[in-house]
């Protein structure tokens, strides 16, 4: 997100009021940390996924997951919540996932894991990722994901950018934003070629079905659904139809950023698309990340499970939600 300065403070163009803290989290003391009633975050566990090997600690990656663990052994809030792929659950990654979970555990929490996918959160997109939430030991109970609501239908790419269909821009030299030229803000899409990793599968999906996963790379977003899906012609090897009566272009940052369910007052400030692209691909669809807080909150909260030590703390704890970029 780009900031900007204002009184000699950093303040965010799209949060203003929220403080953001840009250190490394490795030179940042558990002390400095506010005292608070959850810690939400998603600390990369890639480099713990090595059949058992644990090359993750000595790994910059690792580290980080460590850094997320000494903060939650440190702080000991009542819940934490922590996100990542869904190649997690592979067999091959077994071993690296028990790591994780001890780790957790012996931080003092009682660990739930699931594999959610985002299309049954009314989001218009599949989307497959492992969440894990922990409560404190000293509540003596777990997480029940039966709790988050479900949608009843399918919410589809016509549901989410279908009035955004006629105003895209391709971008300046394939990758340069056009400002202030984009009529809807950052409607638009990252032009140039596709790969044979790219060609190799079909990459449209119909009006009236949910987008494919909104990836962090623009070269490997979906192709808008005006386009006639992409036709089989061998092995891992699809072309165009020539006879769509559509064109194939990416999906614009807007439109994935509706997909991720952003709203339209978000904005992105990049000088590149590929930044954007990057940025909203990395994010949690900001839908099921809200509902999984209110889950969490409502089980926490409204049954009376949480403790604190005092009033203040009480009122202190509820009005914080520390979120750590890890």
């Amino acid at each position: 997100m780009s900031t900007i300065k204002k009184s000699g403070k950093l303040t965010k163009k799209n949060h203003p009021d929220t403080f953001l803290e840009r250190r490394d989290i490795r030179s940042i003391a558990s002390r400095e940390i506010p005292d608070c009633m959850g810690i939400i975050g998603g600390p990369p566990c890639q480099s713990w996924s090595e059949g058992g090997a644990q090359r993750g600690i000595n790994d910059a990656r690792g580290q980080l997951f460590l850094e997320y663990v000494r903060i939650l052994r440190d702080k000991q809030p009542q819940f934490f919540l922590a996100e990542n792929v869904s190649g997690l659950l592979h067999q091959k990654h077994q071993a690296a996932l028990k790591n994780i979970i001890k780790a957790f555990e012996e931080a003092g929490y009682i660990v739930s894991i699931e594999l959610l996918n985002a299309v049954n959160y009314n989001i218009p997109q599949d989307r497959k990722r492992v969440i894990l939430v922990g409560y404190h030991i000293d509540l003596s109970r777990k997480f029940n994901f039966e709790i988050l609501p479900k949608n009843y239908s399918v919410k589809t790419l016509r549901d989410a950018i279908w009035n955004l269909r006629e105003s895209a821009l391709p971008a300046i030299d394939k990758n340069k934003a056009n400002g202030d030229r984009c009529l809807v803000d950052n409607h638009e899409y990252l032009t140039g070629g596709f790969s044979s990793i790219y060609m190799s599968r079909n990459r449209v999906r119909s009006w009236n079905e949910p987008s494919f996963t909104i990836q962090a790379g623009g070269r490997h977003a979906p192709i808008h659904p005006q386009a006639s899906k992409m036709i089989q012609v061998g092995t891992d090897k699809f072309i165009f139809d020539p006879n769509s009566l559509g064109e194939y272009r990416r999906l614009s940052i807007r439109e994935c950023a509706r997909i991720q369910t952003f709203s339209d007052e978000f904005i992105f400030y990049y000088k590149y698309l590929s930044a954007a692209y990057k940025m909203i691909g990395n994010a949690v669809p900001v839908e099921l990340s809200y509902k999984l807080a209110k889950s969490i909150y409502r089980d926490l909260i409204e049954r009376g499970t949480h403790s604190c030590n005092s009033e203040a703390e009480r009122s202190h704890r509820d009005a914080v939600q520390l979120k750590l970029a890890i």
